[in-house]
């Protein structure tokens, strides 16, 4: 398995160039091509009027768009440039996270930003979450403060669980070109760390046949999970976090755990999610 097409999001209102050198980097270490794509639909204001004068507004407003969609284009193909098997650029006046999620298809990986806590505009972003819920491909979340896509050390944050296993096969691409992985169960309530040990063992025998070599980690201690992963990232300076992607709502799946909802908002570190 490897990457043979990776698809970067770029936002209207939010910095690219993170995600972008992310995308890079990917294409250059696998030899892919990159399929740079952005959509935003004009969203009237809360005074919006109606006839000639409403129809005046929606046209400067998707002339707007247009103008902004054409210089991400022109953005992602300066970045790219010589470094991808090939570009392709697609675009729309559309909401974003449906457009992307149709042209999900031609794609193994997503690369996007990162999520705020703060309530995001569906008219001009495709959220993460909805991205990583929906897309039925894995996607690497690239936090704007993210210089480069650092493989000297990830951390495979594994739960055993459908998600879990999802994650770790779709990043074996990634954990194949890193210096160091780790394997790290963090034990629940009523769960038992022998328990645990025995599965990280097992996972990390099943990535030794598949020529990945990885350390197994169980902490002793107990307490919050997303305190613990991110002390254990901290600690072996992990560059990007593998993690399976979990929803709670069964209305269309974007109420996310809690884990996985941190995982999108934090701004340390990449992380590789799949649900």
């Amino acid at each position: 398995m490897t990457y043979a097409t990776v698809m970067v999001n770029l936002a209207l209102d939010q910095p690219n160039e993170a995600r972008l050198e992310a995308a890079g980097q990917i294409a250059e270490k696998f030899d892919a091509g990159v399929v740079g794509i952005a959509a935003s639909q004009f969203s009237p204001p809360l005074y919006f009027t109606s006839g000639e004068q409403a129809q005046n507004l929606i046209d400067q407003g998707q002339a707007a768009l247009k103008k902004r969609i054409s210089e991400l284009e022109a953005q992602f193909r300066g970045s790219v440039k010589n470094r991808a098997k090939f570009i392709e650029w697609r675009s729309a006046i559309d909401f974003p996270a449906r457009f992307i999620l149709q042209q999900a298809r031609c794609a193994d990986l997503i690369v996007s930003g990162g999520h705020s806590d703060a309530l995001s505009d569906p008219f001009a972003m495709a959220s993460p979450k909805e991205l990583v819920m929906q897309a039925g491909r894995p996607l690497l979340v690239v936090p704007d403060t993210a210089n480069w896509l650092d493989l000297r050390s990830v951390l495979v944050a594994w739960k055993d669980t459908t998600e879990a296993r999802r994650a770790i096969a779709d990043s074996l691409p990634l954990l194949r070109k890193a210096k160091y992985v780790t394997v790290a169960e963090i034990v629940e309530a009523g769960d038992s760390r022998p328990a645990a040990v025995l599965r990280v063992r097992d996972v990390a025998a099943w990535l030794a046949r598949h020529g990945v070599t990885a350390t197994e980690l169980v902490p002793e201690k107990h307490g919050a999970a997303t305190d613990q992963l991110d002390k254990i990232a901290a600690d072996i300076g992990a560059g990007v976090i593998v993690a399976g992607a979990y929803g709670h709502s069964r209305f269309r799946e974007l109420i996310l755990g809690g884990m996985t909802q941190h995982l999108i908002t934090q701004t340390t570190r990449c992380v590789l999610l799949s649900h």
